[in-house]
């Protein structure tokens, strides 16, 4: 028995006192309609509406049951409505991660913008360079720095992500300018504390991937600080050119640049992406943010 329909056609006949104009409502006969409600009684186990040739009334129970069974119907069709303008008008709880360097200089300045033009978003932003499964971790939005990932997500390139080399230009006058990456293991060196551990520093000579990480000054996985760091002089930084830029446009930092590239993995399509899942992208609140980030990282 479909129990909704039944107490849908059970309501009708209460409020019409008959069986033919509620019909006439839903457009059915009077016969589907009448065996709908009987069979709803026979499940409860009771008499709702007192039939006669001339009018239908609502037994004391039926009375009872009406009126819960109204507010209920009520409150559902309020909740549709809910979900429909949810449907239809970006709203609701965005769940956003981030990687930790990425969400404090450039995402959150935007999301600023954002919630300006979306004010009935509420948003939920985790900075964390940890991976997010999107399904799992109840995440709208991903935005992870390294090479496109094979999950099962829509992976957008934001900007390139390939890490350069700096260090300050008092820490060069002291220790000099290493003339090839080679010289790089003479050096010291500040690294990036990964999930999976320090950013190692490898160059690729003549197709071999080389390892020429230095000697080890300072390990985080807290980019300003290491930043602070390198500026001070205490040694090179390997790290992205995003995060560097205003220091090496103030002079603060200088970038090393050497004939054979430099990275932190063997990966050459290092991007910063923002992943989200298909599906999720026909809900409003998901679409016009990942729409807004995609139109701002090209602006």
């Amino acid at each position: 028995m479909d129990q909704l329909r039944a107490l849908r056609y059970f309501i009708k006949v209460a409020e019409t006192g008959s069986f033919t104009k509620a019909a006439s409502m839903f457009s059915v006969p009077p016969s589907s309609l009448s065996r709908r409600v009987a069979d709803l009684e026979k499940s409860l186990g009771a008499t709702l509406l007192k039939r006669s040739t001339r009018v239908v009334k609502l037994t004391e129970v039926g009375r009872i049951y009406y009126n819960d069974v109204q507010n209920i119907l009520n409150q559902l069709e309020l909740s549709n409505e809910t979900v429909r303008s949810y449907q239809t008008t970006p709203k609701g709880r965005l769940r956003i991660s981030s990687m930790v360097g990425f969400g404090e200089r450039i995402l959150m300045p935007l999301l600023d913008a954002f919630s300006e033009q979306y004010p009935d978003i509420v948003l939920d932003v985790s900075l964390s360079d940890e991976l997010s499964m999107l399904g799992r971790d109840e995440v709208d939005i991903a935005i992870r720095g390294g090479y496109a990932p094979n999950e099962r997500v829509l992976a957008k390139k934001l900007m390139d992500n390939r890490f350069i080399p700096v260090a300050a230009p008092a820490y060069l006058a002291k220790h000099g300018v290493p003339q090839n990456a080679i010289e790089l293991r003479k050096h010291d060196g500040l690294y990036f504390r990964t999930p999976s551990g320090p950013t190692p520093w490898l160059c690729k000579i003549d197709g071999q991937w080389h390892d020429v990480t230095g000697r080890t000054v300072a390990v985080s996985n807290n980019g300003q600080w290491l930043i602070k760091k390198a500026c001070q002089g205490q040694g090179i930084l390997m790290s992205t050119r995003w995060a560097l830029a205003s220091y090496i446009q103030t002079g603060e930092l200088q970038e090393l640049t050497f004939e054979h590239e430099l990275g932190i993995n063997q990966h050459t399509d290092m991007a910063v992406y923002l992943l989200y899942q298909k599906q999720r992208y026909l809900v409003p609140k998901v679409k016009v943010a990942v729409d807004f980030l995609l139109a701002s990282m090209k602006n």
